[in-house]
């Protein structure tokens, strides 16, 4: 390795940020999809030094410690599964992913924030029955007003999704670099056109 590289990878921290190891689950499938189950390189070699993972893909670049030198992993697969959870928790991200990252209100993208379908001033709550990703100018004409006195209607009525619906959403919205090495293992559950 040339010292160059390992000058720039160590000096520039955001360097660091370019190669996160996919996480899969002992069966071969992403840990999740929402976010995509990703660790920075330095978690997935600590798991290999721990035996906690096997090694299934490497990118090009090394790192070296006082003993030893390693390939930076983009791939790991853990050697214990780990039980999917199945209650999904209640933030902005998932809120977003739930509703397609577009307004409930005119299906909209981009510049989005969130709305309580009953107002919180007329006693609504903040679950996922009552929030709805919304643009902003759908947002301000709603306001404190019902969606009848708005003159809004929403796309879908809001629940709670389920982790099966949560990971088929997360698979239409993957983050905005997926390495060549991860893309076997993304959609390898996927149907197969005929």
């Amino acid at each position: 390795m040339d010292g160059d590289f390992r000058t720039s990878f160590v000096r520039e921290p955001s360097n660091l940020r370019h190669y996160p190891a996919l996480v899969l689950n002992a069966d071969y499938r992403p840990l999740s999809y929402y976010p995509l189950s990703l660790w920075p390189w330095q978690e997935a070699i600590k798991a290999v030094c721990l035996d906690r993972v096997l090694i299934v893909a490497e990118y090009e670049q090394k790192v070296r410690s006082q003993r030893a030198e390693f390939r930076i992993p983009s791939v790991v697969v853990l050697k214990d599964f780990v039980k999917p959870q199945k209650r999904v928790a209640f933030t902005r991200f998932n809120l977003f992913l739930r509703d397609e990252f577009c307004c409930q209100y005119c299906g909209s993208k981009g510049d989005l924030t969130f709305d309580h379908v009953l107002p919180r001033a007329r006693g609504g709550i903040t679950s996922w029955e009552n929030v709805v990703a919304a643009c902003s100018p759908c947002n301000l004409r709603k306001g404190s007003k019902t969606l009848k006195q708005a003159g809004l209607r929403l796309a879908k009525v809001p629940k709670a999704p389920s982790a099966e619906e949560m990971q088929t959403h997360g698979r239409r919205f993957p983050p905005n670099h997926l390495h060549d090495s991860w893309l076997d293992y993304l959609y390898w559950d996927a149907e197969l056109d005929a």
